[in-house]
């Protein structure tokens, strides 16, 4: 890796979340491998824990665009299993309920995608980052408060079935701002009579930005850590020198 950073005046940084890994965690990684520069550092689009993929991380003054960046569409690839479902949507969670796979066809499935593409409506999950009265939903949701969903619209221009192997279905979307995949995959079991949930999701794209592009988290934290090393050496006058 060779790059020359000016974290100061703003960089735009694509990183490759790890699994079970929350933004945040990412977000102080490298903010912890800059110091001692005191610099803002933020994401554009948070992605759960057991979500993997393409994050945006925005350093210095660059992060007063956080919210552009933040706005423009997502790609998802992911798996959702159906014939079941979790009280998070998600792999959060254990199985609550269970449904018999016989009868579904790979007809219906890509047919079920046609109510889920173009401008829709959806919940939130209950286990969610959404914050109700300034707690998040999923604290609430772990004590086992029951809350009052909010509606909200969203477009998916782009929902389509990649791969059936019942009980795994791999599907790739692409939505805007605000969407939640864990919520249409449990709406898409119940419009096909039965239950869905997330098993595997990977962003894979934002706005114009690819995950193909992206660091992973530990080569950038090393890069990083031996750029500052080796500036502390030069500036404490300990560098090697080429002088023979």
């Amino acid at each position: 890796m060779e790059r020359t950073f000016n974290f100061a005046e703003g960089e735009l940084l694509l990183i490759n979340k790890p699994y079970e890994w929350t933004s945040f965690d990412v977000v102080g990684k490298i903010r912890n491998s800059l110091k001692p520069l005191k610099l803002k550092v933020g994401h554009a689009g948070t992605l759960d824990p057991l979500a993997t993929g393409l994050l945006i991380l925005c350093t210095g003054k660059l992060t007063k665009q956080i919210d552009t960046f933040q706005a423009e569409d997502k790609e998802y690839t992911g798996t959702m299993i159906l014939g079941a479902t979790t009280p998070s949507f998600d792999l959060e969670t254990t199985v609550d309920a269970e449904f018999p796979l016989d009868g579904l066809t790979e007809e219906a499935i890509h047919a079920a995608t046609a109510p889920f593409t173009g401008d829709i409506q959806q919940y939130p999950p209950a286990h969610s980052a959404v914050k109700v009265n300034g707690e998040r939903l999923y604290v609430k949701a772990r004590r086992g408060e029951e809350q009052e969903l909010r509606l909200r619209f969203v477009s998916v221009p782009e929902f389509e079935i990649t791969r059936i192997d019942l009980p795994e279905v791999d599907f790739r979307i692409v939505c805007s701002k605000g969407t939640y995949i864990r919520s249409l995959v449990s709406d898409f079991g119940k419009h096909l009579n039965n239950g869905a949930y997330l098993s595997r999701l990977t962003r894979t794209r934002s706005g114009n930005f690819l995950l193909e592009d992206a660091f992973e988290v530990k080569d950038l934290v090393e890069y990083l850590r031996n750029q500052r090393n080796a500036a502390a050496s030069i500036a404490a006058g300990t560098a090697p020198s080429d002088n023979t």
